[in-house]
């Protein structure tokens, strides 16, 4: 397929023939869907990195998890307009591949490999640091090695068993930080920390500084990704509508449950260095300021709820770990399948390969529990760093896609509302996420810019130095009706759906 200036309508309803291969099977609802983003997100996370966050911020969590919605939610509303137009698994790949070039296309979708292909590692590195803790004299390796088989395994299975164990998980971790929540009211309520959770002295104070404050928000960004990976399961939601919903639902739901947890946590523990104090004085487990700060989850559930709080919060935030690992090992081993299936070679017909019993990119997904093995070795540091970079490139892109396809390949800049949906509210999107995009570490930039530049090179070879231009193929499916699956239409042959005679239509 080649670029097109203007993409014409899509006509979809074909009656669906048999092929040669099997497809990604139809099979996840709007919940499902949502599961899978809220495991992907972790809501636990706001406790593991409360005191890195609080230290940043200047004991302002909740404001910065509140600056990071805002700038994601924008985000959002660009995925969620773009998935509707290009329902492909690729995500920002995809969308920049049909809106600008392939080439661009394909700089981006390496970038979001930086997002994607690393979050299944970082889980497994996360349960390494838990399975040290507590046994220090047992080779790491071996846990890392069945933990990855075992979220490997699950998601050769059925996309549907991933998305219900991942559910289960979800609501344990719900139920952990709703009890969080109450215990840290009745501390309230005794005069611990701020004395009470009527205050907003978690959003303002004094010595609040605005670039200490976006400093902190490019950190709890991290929180939020996972919405912008809903996309990959478009060809797996049982309707065309389910995804885009799916995007705002998990953004919310996932950004209240941030900020509410955030501000209890804040109030009782107004100044960071109070929590480590506390920690170490109570309980004799936590004995060193770094063992504090690697997680605070430990010593904060232990403040609010005594020793068999903790032990039932840790259980919580290990199973957290767990549907983290599962979602985010499904969605980048989708958008690995769709890379490969718009490439030529060995290399792509093996990763776009769908099992035919499990309707999953089974070789893919093992490709991800192999990558996920680089968890023995790697710091926990570096895998961070190189996350933000990407997602962040991903998230601007998305954002300039709307623009692009809508203002200025459809020329829908009529209205003032048309301005306002498509090019300001994307606008800022893009000036937003630059924003936090700056004020990553300098670690981060490094690292990041070095996978780029290997991206560029593999860019290179692939086109032969641009003189072979990339292409993009689409496999899309809408629905006549709830459950029934209409085949794939691929971009460039929509004349010949539209062309098609009355009988082979639905």
């Amino acid at each position: 397929m080649t670029q097109q200036s203007q993409r014409p309508k899509r006509k979809y309803g074909l009656m669906a023939t048999k092929t040669s291969s099997p497809r990604l099977a139809r099979s996840l609802g709007l919940w499902a869907i949502v599961g899978l983003g809220l495991g992907y997100m972790t809501p636990t996370t706001v406790f593991d990195t409360f005191g890195g966050v609080a230290d940043e911020s200047a004991n302002l969590v909740p404001l910065a998890y509140l600056v990071a919605l805002v700038v994601m939610l924008f985000t959002a509303i660009s995925y969620g307009r773009m998935t509707r137009v290009f329902p492909s698994a690729g995500s920002a790949y995809t969308y920049t591949s049909e809106t600008i070039h392939p080439n661009v296309g394909f700089v981006i979708g390496w970038s979001s490999l930086l997002d994607y292909l690393l979050l299944p590692m970082v889980n497994a590195l996360i349960g390494k640091n838990y399975f040290e803790s507590f046994f220090p004299d047992a080779p790491v390796w071996i846990f890392v090695v069945i933990y990855v088989a075992f979220i490997t395994l699950l998601n050769l299975w059925t996309i549907k068993g991933t998305s219900n164990v991942n559910l289960v998980l979800v609501i344990f971790q719900t139920v952990a930080i709703v009890t969080f929540c109450i215990l840290a009211w009745v501390q309230l309520q005794q005069g611990v920390g701020n004395g009470t959770p009527w205050t907003i002295k978690p959003l303002f104070h004094d010595s609040v500084e605005f670039n200490n404050l976006l400093t902190a928000a490019t950190i709890v960004c991290f929180s939020f990704i996972g919405f912008d990976a809903i996309t990959m399961y478009s060809e797996e939601a049982k309707t065309p509508n389910t995804v885009p919903k799916a995007i705002v639902l998990a953004l919310l739901i996932g950004g209240a449950i941030f900020f509410v947890a955030a501000w209890f946590s804040q109030s009782v523990f107004p100044n960071y260095t109070e929590l480590t104090q506390y920690a170490k004085h109570y309980d004799p487990s936590f004995t060193n300021d770094k063992l504090i700060s690697d997680s605070t989850l430990p010593p904060m559930a232990y403040a609010v709820g005594g020793t068999w709080f903790k032990i039932f919060f840790t259980a919580a935030s290990m199973g957290a770990m767990v549907a983290s690992s599962l979602s985010s090992h499904a969605s980048v081993s989708r958008m690995l399948y769709v890379m490969a299936r718009n490439g030529k070679g060995w290399v792509s017909r093996t990763l776009s390969y769908i099992h035919p019993k499990f309707f999953t990119p089974s070789n893919a997904v093992i490709l991800v529990g192999l990558v996920s093995l680089l968890a023995i070795p790697m710091a926990l540091d570096t895998a961070y760093s190189l996350i933000n970079f990407g997602a962040l490139i991903a998230f601007s892109f998305v954002n300039i896609t709307v623009i692009v396809y809508f203002a200025v390949r459809r020329k829908e800049v009529k209205t003032f509302w048309q301005i306002i949906r498509n090019i300001v509210l994307p606008g800022i999107g893009v000036g937003l996420t630059i924003l936090l995009w700056v004020n990553l570490s300098a670690d981060a930039l490094i690292a990041g810019s070095v996978w780029l530049v290997i991206g560029l090179i593999v860019l290179m070879y692939l086109t032969r130095f641009f003189r072979t231009p990339l292409t993009m193929k689409m496999e899309e499916e809408t629905l006549a009706e709830e459950g029934t699956p209409i085949p794939h239409i691929p971009h460039g042959h929509e004349a010949a759906a539209e062309d098609a005679p009355e009988s082979d239509k639905v």
